[in-house]
């Protein structure tokens, strides 16, 4: 693991196009390790933690999607990594939609994988409040065991223990500020639509947490459309080969 900006991030491979991949709520760079083999030895590929997510320092109690897109801008200036590919899973997501909007001079393409461009609904904002109590009340773990196996499509997948494991790594501050900022966020449908890059949207078949619909809100002849058979919004860890493929035609232009 290396730090920069306060982001603990793995840095691997190399080549001429640069790979940037942001997790979901209670992940971390750990969520991409069966994609980043698959793409390491044709690109640079580089997977951060979130604040207050895996190894990352917390931006603090509060925070939004805006604060940590600038932040990523900081640890790429840091970097001298002047364009990157982008894929967000979910949170990261709904943070490259926000990057998109206020750096896409950084951007050579980007994609959401499992995410949305719509805000959070009533019912969804009501959930979000519901999640803040239950980690203050129960704590991170309890939290944790209590999401990360609606994530899989399978009751029995056995991605769901290394999910939890690195899921109790998050700080109960980042967690709480991920879910105020997500309650927060804005519609960004305009950003798919009016943006000049390429973009990936990605869903699973069996997603119930963001389902297709939600991911497929904007057509165009820039953006392209990839539903992954018989996953649930853990794509990576359930169709990680498949994924892999459709990130490499993604960025071949193909």
């Amino acid at each position: 693991m290396n730090k920069s900006n306060k982001l603990s991030y793995i840095d691997s491979g190399e080549g001429k196009k640069t790979l940037l991949f942001i997790h979901g709520f209670c992940g971390s760079h750990g969520y991409w390790q069966d994609i980043i083999s698959g793409l390491k030895d044709k690109y640079r590929v580089i997977a951060i933690d979130l604040p207050g997510h895996g190894a990352s320092e917390s931006l603090g109690a509060s925070f939004t999607i805006e604060d940590m897109a600038v932040n990523i801008a900081a640890f790429l200036d840091e970097q001298q990594i002047n364009q990157v590919y982008m894929f967000g899973h979910s949170l990261g997501g709904y943070i490259t939609l926000s990057f998109a909007e206020q750096f896409a001079e950084k951007l050579s393409g980007f994609s959401l994988i499992h995410s949305t461009a719509l805000p959070d609904d009533e019912a969804g904002k009501e959930g979000r409040l519901k999640s803040v109590e239950k980690i203050e009340i129960d704590g991170i773990p309890a939290f944790i065991d209590g999401l990360v196996p609606k994530l899989f499509a399978k009751s029995d997948d056995p991605n769901i223990e290394n999910a939890k494991e690195i899921g109790y790594k998050t700080s109960e501050s980042g967690a709480i500020g991920s879910l105020y900022a997500m309650r927060k966020r804005r519609d960004r449908n305009h950003v798919l639509k009016d943006t000049k890059l390429p973009v990936l949207l990605v869903a699973g078949e069996q997603d119930k947490v963001i389902p297709a619909k939600k991911t497929f809100t904007v057509k165009g002849d820039h953006i392209k459309e990839v539903i992954l058979k018989g996953s649930g919004h853990m794509g990576m860890l359930e169709a990680p080969g498949k994924l892999a493929e459709e990130i490499i035609r993604f960025v071949e232009g193909k």
